[in-house]
């Protein structure tokens, strides 16, 4: 393996990806790209990952930072769920496909017991705590709702269980982690799946260099929905 030599310029393409179920569901689709990264994120501390083609490299950061390193060219390309887009605002960014991987709902949740249609019947100021602010206060201002909003970015189960707050807005996939804190699904506001996202100016100049890279994952998807085998 090449050793990656710090501030050595990379000709090739840069793909920011974040760790967990990203990574993991995004990985098989890459190897249908014949890309596979060289080093375990998870038992490595390099946050640069050749991959076993030369001219593709991986760059470990944090899901809300993907936006911000495609849209920037530090990366060319990233995968980013459209949760984090939509807080993000998608500026710069162009998304041409829908990975459909890492799927789940944005939901408003409240303690099991909570009459959370009355008390916006009541007009009642929520306290409602989430790390998507921008999402959260846009969907309760168009209903008319009343919000005071609580950024936070650990566990929102626990802001209802102290008294924190009186609802949550965040991700639920199956659910599970709500029930375990007696806490209950009451409204929906998205869908979401994670995209495959590019740098806009880099899409409009450098498109015969990503549009391949870029034509290979989308039929890697297509593949995929069809369970076709690898």
């Amino acid at each position: 393996m090449t050793d990656l030599v710090p501030n050595t310029p990379f000709e090739g393409i840069t793909l920011a990806l974040s760790k967990g179920r990203i990574f993991g569901e995004t990985v098989p689709l890459l190897a249908r790209a014949g890309i596979s990264p060289l080093v375990d994120p998870d038992t490595s501390r390099q946050l640069i990952l050749p991959t076993t083609r030369a001219d593709v490299r991986l760059v470990i950061v944090r899901a809300s930072d993907v936006p911000t390193y495609v849209e920037r060219g530090a990366a060319d390309l990233g995968v980013a769920g459209l949760d984090v887009l939509l807080e993000h605002g998608g500026a710069g960014l162009h998304q041409p496909v829908d990975l459909c991987i890492a799927r789940c709902r944005l939901m408003v949740a409240v303690p099991q017991g909570f009459d959370y249609e009355g008390a916006i019947r009541r007009g009642a100021r929520l306290r409602v705590a989430t790390k998507y602010a921008a999402l959260a206060r846009a969907h309760f201002a168009a209903k008319g709702v009343h919000v005071d909003l609580i950024k936070l970015y650990g566990s929102m189960e626990l802001a209802p269980l102290t008294g924190l707050a009186d609802a949550i807005v965040d991700l639920v996939s199956s659910g599970n982690t709500l029930r375990a804190n007696h806490l209950v699904a009451v409204e929906p506001i998205a869908d979401i799946s994670s995209r495959l996202v590019v740098n806009g100016a880099a899409w409009k100049l450098q498109r015969a260099r990503l549009a391949p890279l870029v034509q290979i994952i989308e039929q890697g998807v297509i593949e995929a929905s069809k369970g076709e085998p690898s």
